[in-house]
């Protein structure tokens, strides 16, 4: 095995350095006693209370939530129609137009997204709230979820489609029983992907957000405006938090479950 030259190894202590040394004093501070985030007084957990008791800050994290989940949801079923009609449809009128509208908001610039997105809800009298944000964030997330969705369709053997057509499934039923379960966990992190986007957009739903609907992401922005405070720090402390709970689980879960795959592969090889 290959060992890290000093340049590499010191480019790489660098550059995790770089990035979670941030992450950590927020961590520490977020226990800090004193308001001021700067200065160190004691420990005290007390503003985990006060995030917990702060209703604009609950009020903003069950919008984001309502709002990651329904237009991830959308994205979703969008994005994985788009890739199946780019992917099987063959050569069609129009392929390439359709082909640059799905890929075009991931070079879009979210500004522009933003206010196009807008000037079109103000155009057909749709008041901003949940609603147009879900709408704009499926809009573009949308295209991250076909990029995923259509690498696995692109290398899907579809000689198993063609053996479900034959033994008389509808072309419906292989796609539900057949082809759907094994792109499962394709659509799956595409979902994941979306959602991830949603939850972190901070650009477009300014553009799209109503009054009555504020997201996290523009509620953390207005408030560090004034100053950071530590119920901030408690809060990004609760994200890393629930980031990396989920980021080991998915590791433990992929690694799982390709042990289980390789053992079947030796049981089988082996009664074979």
């Amino acid at each position: 095995m290959r060992r890290l030259s000093w340049f590499n190894a010191t480019s790489l202590t660098l550059g995790f350095a770089f990035l979670y040394i941030p992450m950590l004093v927020v961590i520490i501070y977020s226990f800090n006693e004193s308001r001021l985030v700067t200065v160190w007084s004691g420990f005290s957990t007390k503003w985990y209370g006060e995030l917990l008791r702060n209703e604009a800050f609950l009020d903003a994290a069950w919008v984001t939530l309502q709002v990651g989940f329904f237009s991830s949801l959308l994205a979703t079923v969008l994005g994985t129609m788009g890739a199946y009609v780019l992917v099987r449809g063959g050569r069609f009128y129009g392929r390439t137009l359709f082909s640059g509208m799905m890929y075009a908001p991931l070079v879009m610039p979210e500004v522009i997204t933003g206010l196009s997105l807008l000037l079109l809800f103000i155009s057909i009298n749709l008041d901003r709230g949940i609603v147009t944000i879900v709408l704009a964030h499926a809009t573009f997330s949308m295209c991250y979820v076909s990029v995923v969705v259509s690498s696995r369709l692109v290398s899907f053997d579809r000689s198993v489609e063609e053996a479900a057509l034959d033994l008389g499934c509808t072309p419906f039923e292989a796609f539900r029983l057949v082809t759907l379960p094994i792109i499962a966990p394709a659509v799956i992190s595409g979902w994941l992907l979306a959602l991830t986007l949603s939850l972190d957009d901070l650009v477009i739903a300014s553009f799209v957000a109503g009054p009555s609907a504020t997201t996290l992401p523009i509620k953390v922005f207005s408030s560090i405006r004034l100053g950071v405070s530590p119920e901030i720090n408690a809060l990004s402390t609760i994200l890393i938090v629930i980031v990396t709970i989920g980021t080991i689980t998915a590791s433990l879960s992929t690694k799982r479950a390709l042990v289980r795959k390789q053992r079947a592969e030796r049981m089988a090889e082996q009664s074979a």
